[in-house]
């Protein structure tokens, strides 16, 4: 590594009082020096410390005016209102004009799992299924349906986009086509201490993060998906998380109800049963669709009611969204706000020795896909049925767990065959 770009790591980390992620770098081999210089000059600490001191004054207090966003109820459409907006989707879907956006970039490491979350094998009989090879032939299905194929794009992150792959090479895609598939990474951020500190990984590395799945907008742009998706014509993108093992990625539906009400976002949601449960529900801030965090909501936001009767401040995100490519391209030249998250991260001490705390030491930030939707006046939210499109994998301890994602998808397609 030349001289010169020594001298530019020192000069930035003594303007940042960052010295000491350079204590070990004379024990360091050529190689890892490199990497550490690298990761210094490109990590921009002007955006790290601005969101670490906006963080520190902002006391998270809810400033908006809070009120509720519509919803349609799928089970309330008669035949003919789904039939036509059915019709309205599958002529999009039959243009090759829909793609689906997979965000993928996360570990399995809160299911005891080492290795991408999408790797993660749910224990299904006769044979286990991976949650790609799950999210692989929901897409297949359409693709049979409507006899095209959707290009399929997928979020890794720096952590395990290789181990992505190679999964993905090993089981031949899952019988997807090859050229239609496209991996992408997502960005990361600095993790910081409380002390104002970034921290060292290894010796040789600082610890870093995926700063959120609304970052997504912003990797594809970087990434060219963008570009590509405008020269093959796609007009409506699809996003999902990879642990819902009953996703409907590819929903005419959902599309149709969009194009028909002349809305560029649209969103599923499904009903909160517990006021006090800890999920984040859709409303309107500032007369703007968001998102309401379930820790600013009180038992009385909960049960609030309108004059019919139906609670205004219970329909809960699902992490299943449709964006137009316009309002897609719209976002990806935005900033989105940063969330902070206190964490317990380990790091490499002063004298080189791997501290491993046993309570939260440091914070993360991350945007979130849904901080999106402040940027449009309305939003098309569709209230489905959790037993039909609602099964994700969080943890082993949590209501979301392995076993009970596999009771629902086995109970699921077993009645869709009947």
């Amino acid at each position: 590594m030349d001289s010169d770009y020594l001298t530019k790591a020192k000069d930035i980390l003594k303007k940042y009082h960052q010295e000491h992620l350079l204590y070990f770098y004379d024990e360091l081999s050529d190689d890892e020096k490199n990497k550490l210089l690298n990761q210094i000059l490109s990590i921009d600490f002007e955006q790290i410390f601005r969101l670490y001191d906006n963080s520190m004054t902002n006391n998270f207090a809810l400033t908006q005016e809070l009120s509720p966003l519509e919803h349609f109820e799928k089970s309330s459409f008669s035949k003919s209102e789904i039939d036509r907006y059915v019709s309205i989707g599958e002529n999009v879907l039959k243009q090759n004009s829909f793609a689906v956006v997979t965000m993928a970039g996360g570990q399995g490491s809160r299911l005891g799992y080492h290795g991408p979350k999408g790797t993660y094998l749910l224990n299904l009989k006769p044979v286990k299924k991976s949650l790609f090879q799950i999210m692989c032939e929901d897409i297949l299905r359409a693709n049979k349906k409507y006899s095209i194929t959707i290009p399929w794009f997928i979020m890794t992150s720096d952590e395990n986009d290789m181990a992505t792959k190679e999964f993905f090479e090993v089981n031949n895609y899952f019988g997807y086509p090859r050229d239609s598939v496209t991996f992408f990474k997502q960005g990361k951020l600095p993790i910081i201490n409380v002390d104002r500190n970034l921290m060292l990984q290894e010796p040789y590395l600082i610890r870093e993060a995926s700063n959120g799945n609304g970052n997504v907008f912003l990797s594809m742009s970087k990434n060219g998906i963008l570009d590509e998706m405008k020269k093959l014509g796609i007009k409506w993108i699809s996003f999902g998380g990879i642990d819902n093992v009953l996703l409907k990625n590819v929903d005419p539906l959902l599309l149709g109800l969009t194009i028909d009400k002349n809305e560029q976002i649209a969103s599923k949601s499904i009903f909160k049963k517990e006021p006090l449960e800890k999920t984040a529900v859709y409303c309107k801030k500032d007369g703007k669709p968001a998102i309401l965090d379930y820790c600013d909501i009180d038992l009385e936001l909960s049960e609030k009611k309108d004059e019919n009767g139906k609670f205004l401040y219970r329909e809960a995100n699902m992490l299943s969204h449709l964006m137009s490519i316009d309002a897609v391209d719209k976002v990806s030249k935005i900033e989105l706000p940063y969330h902070r998250a206190y964490k317990k991260n380990s790091f490499v001490n002063d004298e080189g020795v791997k501290q491993v705390p046993d309570k939260p030491n440091s914070f993360k930030f991350e945007n979130f896909i849904f901080d999106a939707f402040l940027y449009f006046d309305n939003m098309i939210l569709l209230r489905v049925n959790a037993d039909e499109e609602f099964a994700p994998i969080k943890d082993f301890t949590g209501i979301y767990n392995p076993d009970t994602a596999k009771e629902k998808y086995l109970k699921f397609w077993k009645s869709a065959e009947v």
